[in-house]
Order: C-alpha cells, then sequence, then structure tokens
C-alpha cells in the first residue's frame, strides 16, 4: 500500500508555494494525513500542571472548550477551570490559523465543533467493539446524521515526557468502500423515520449516513480486516500536529496520552473537489444520489 502519511517539513511550509499547497490540499482531501512534525503547541510554563489527568472531573475522559467559550470537564474551582479554558483556546487559535493558511477556501464555509484535550492514556480503556477507536475505522455517528458534510481534525501532540501518539492508518477510502459495501444492508426510510421520531437520532438518518455506519460497523467488527488488510504504523511525536478527514482516513488510536484536538465540520459542496469526498465515492459505486 502506498504510504497514506504526507510529511510537511519546516522550509517546505515556510517557503509555500501554490504548487505544494495544491499537492497538500489533493493529497488531504484523498483521505491522507498531512503530518506537521515542527508545528506543535506548546503549553505555557504554568500551563504545565494541566498534563495530569487528575485535572478531569470525575467520569468524564476529556476536557472541551465550545464554541462559545464554555469549558467542561475539568475539576477544580473558577481559577482551574479558566487555566483550562485558556490553554484549549489557545490551541484553538493555532489550529485555526493552520487550516486558515492551508486551505483558504474553506474559511467561510467552515462550522466550529468544541475543542478537546485529552490527558487520559489510550491503552488499557474498556469500551464495547463499536467503541474502540484501536480498531481502525472512518469516523461516522449513530446519533447524528450529517448528510455527508466533512469532518476535518486537527491532532497535536503534547506528551511532556517523549512518548509518541500511536495509530493505525489503513487503506484508502474507496478501497474500504469496496470491500465492505457489498456487506451492508440496504436502506430503509421507514426505519430512518422511526429512529428519529424514537429520538434515537436527531435528524432524519439519510442513506448516506446509513451507509457510513455500516462501513464503520463492518471495519471494526473484522478482526482478520483489521489484522491482514493494508496498514501502516504511524507515531506521532510529540511536538508535531497532524490534519485529517477522519470520515474519509481508515485509522486506529493505539496508544498515546495528552493530546490536543479540533474538529470543524464542512460542507461538501465546499471543497476544492467534492468528487472526492465519501459522498462522491459513495455515489459513483453505488449510483445512487443517498441524501
Amino acid at each position: 500500500m502506498e504510504t497514506q502519511l504526507v510529511t510537511i517539513g519546516q522550509d517546505e511550509w515556510r517557503d509555500l508555494t501554490p504548487a505544494s499547497q495544491q499537492r497538500w490540499i489533493e493529497a488531504l482531501e484523498a483521505g491522507k494525513v498531512l503530518l506537521f512534525p515542527f508545528l506543535g503547541f506548546v503549553p505555557e510554563k504554568e500551563e504545565q500542571r494541566l498534563l495530569d489527568p487528575a485535572v478531569l472531573a470525575k467520569g468524564v475522559r476529556n476536557i472541551s472548550l465550545d464554541a462559545q467559550g464554555r469549558i467542561k470537564g475539568v475539576e477544580g474551582e473558577a481559577a482551574a477551570q479558566q487555566a483550562a479554558a485558556d490553554m484549549i483556546g489557545r490551541f484553538r487559535t493555532q489550529a485555526m490559523g493552520l487550516i486558515d493558511r492551508l486551505l483558504p477556501a474553506y474559511g467561510p464555509a467552515l462550522r466550529l465543533a468544541p475543542t478537546s484535550f485529552r490527558p487520559m492514556q489510550v491503552e488499557g480503556r474498556a469500551q464495547s467493539w463499536r467503541a474502540d477507536d484501536r480498531r481502525l475505522h472512518v469516523d461516522a455517528f449513530p446519533s447524528r446524521p450529517n448528510y455527508g458534510e466533512r469532518i476535518l481534525r486537527v491532532f497535536t501532540n503534547l506528551n511532556p515526557h517523549g512518548t509518541p501518539r500511536v495509530w493505525r492508518v489503513g487503506e484508502p477510502f474507496e478501497a474500504v468502500a469496496k470491500r465492505f459495501l457489498p456487506r451492508t444492508k440496504a436502506y430503509s426510510p421507514w426505519q430512518a423515520k422511526m429512529l428519529h421520531k424514537l429520538h434515537v437520532t436527531k435528524s432524519l438518518r439519510s442513506e448516506y449516513d446509513h451507509l457510513m455506519l455500516q462501513l464503520h460497523d463492518g471495519m471494526k467488527s473484522d478482526l482478520d480486516y483489521q489484522r491482514e488488510c493494508p496498514q501502516e504504523t504511524v507515531p506521532f511525536a510529540p511536538g508535531s500536529t497532524w490534519v485529517c478527514f477522519s470520515d474519509q482516513t481508515s485509522h486506529a488510536v493505539m496508544s498515546g496520552q495528552f493530546m490536543m484536538e479540533q474538529t470543524l465540520h464542512l460542507p461538501v459542496a465546499s471543497q476544492y473537489n467534492p468528487e472526492a469526498s465519501p459522498l462522491g465515492i459513495l455515489r459513483r459505486l453505488t449510483g445512487r444520489k443517498l441524501i
């Protein structure tokens, strides 16, 4: 399998040219991971104390900052809440600056999702097979149909102990779709209406969302596929940042601790090449509109 990782060096980024920018845009929209090994997020000296799982409120795994600046998941009084909000907010600003420079046409169409800080260690988490992100998957969510809207994510590893964030990255989306589409169950508009009526889904599940969930579950439930499919192991070092469309990039998070993540949503029509999206690929493979 051709590597799904594109590493962008410091000099390349500093001397960004239209030709290199176009190559990186095409790679990202094809489902590859863009790695910036020099663009890490550096906590301020007084923020180092936040690099501790003890900052998490009881019963939560992540700390999040929503688009209105409200912080959730922090243990402690107002000062601790504000310190975490300030640190996560600075990362958000840095992540948005990266996306604005790399993908300027996206800007007006992007919808900001919460920014998260993940201080827990990945290894050893007890989860159901559907929720286990240590299995290769593409992102799709049972309760939140998105009608092809893209899930763009910026990650950075700020581990203070030199420990990498280790991913497995699998085969391209079209290969995944060709492998698992024959196994999918037929879409039922009646069932979609019932799920919405019963408040299982927040809106009516489209055929696209139905297929994406089937691909997600099919990948995770097939242990032979998890072991034997084309894939590569990628250790993201502390101080590095990486970007991908998580609804298109086949990925599994194997190990690591202390990560920041910014999610952005993008209408598929606002891509540079909408036909490269999962919606475009699934439409072509099925011959149906899907949304």
